[in-house]
């Protein structure tokens, strides 16, 4: 019986986009089958995940879902999240750490020299392989400077992710004029994402005014009675406005993903 190939435990992984493109040069005769056959197997050799001990890395991400593994930075030390964000680029991968603090960035750096960051944001990232364009626009939406933290999250995922973001900041229904001034905008977009605390109310508005959808995202920005986010979720989750997504109170990454998502469509 044959030996079971060896696995290379660093060789970079293929993204999606780079298996439809090497089938293409297939066809076109610029690879030959042989050599596409031997990346291929190298791709299907490769263990899917990698045990660091306190974490398992999943190196198939990018090939089930269409980006890597994002690592979220909260609770985790900063050599926990510099060992991740290195094993995570070792395979070839682009990097995303949200929520990441100054401290972790500089543990990061260590390992991954090139890799930026976000202070806003609070995001770690390092482009790197082929990742797909989206087919429009993302539009960002925030009511107030306050909510900044979570809009900027959203629209650096959805850039990492391949996608063209427009920002739209302070723009909440306190001064309506600002955003009704800004409708052309809004039209051209094909996904809005709109970050809103307070009663939250900035979502129902612009969905009011767009055919495309519309991702609400509430932020814990308020005062006592806002209750943490949760009087704008519930008023986002009532919204007499069609075609509106309400995510997880301050979850600026899970609307941005989602957002990219619809975008890739």
């Amino acid at each position: 019986m044959a030996d079971a190939p060896k696995v290379n435990e660093n060789a970079p992984l293929m993204t999606a986009a780079e298996v439809r493109a090497l089938m293409d040069q297939v066809q076109a005769g610029a690879v030959a089958p042989d050599a596409a056959s031997a990346r291929l197997l190298d791709l299907l050799n490769a263990s899917p995940y990698e045990d660091l001990g306190f974490a398992r890395v999943d190196h198939h991400r990018e090939v089930r879902q269409g980006f890597p593994e994002v690592v979220f930075g909260l609770g985790k030390t900063p050599a926990q999240i510099a060992a991740i964000a290195g094993r995570i680029v070792a395979r070839g991968h682009a990097l995303l750490v949200t929520r990441a603090t100054p401290e972790a960035f500089a543990a990061v750096q260590q390992v991954v020299p090139d890799a930026g960051y976000h202070p806003e944001a609070r995001i770690i990232t390092l482009a790197q392989g082929t990742v797909l364009p989206g087919n429009g626009t993302i539009l960002v939406a925030c009511a107030g400077t306050s909510d900044l933290p979570v809009a900027e999250e959203a629209a650096v995922t959805a850039e990492v992710m391949g996608n063209t973001v427009d920002r739209l900041y302070d723009v909440g229904v306190a001064g309506i004029h600002r955003v009704l001034r800004e409708q052309a905008r809004l039209r051209s977009a094909r996904v809005l994402i709109v970050v809103a605390g307070m009663e939250g109310a900035l979502p129902s508005v612009v969905a009011g005014l767009v055919n495309k959808p519309v991702i609400a995202v509430p932020t814990s920005i308020g005062y006592g009675a806002s209750l943490g986010g949760v009087a704008a979720l519930l008023g986002m989750l009532n919204s007499c406005a069609n075609g509106v997504s309400v995510v997880n109170i301050d979850n600026g990454f899970g609307a941005g993903c989602a957002a990219s998502l619809i975008n890739h469509l």
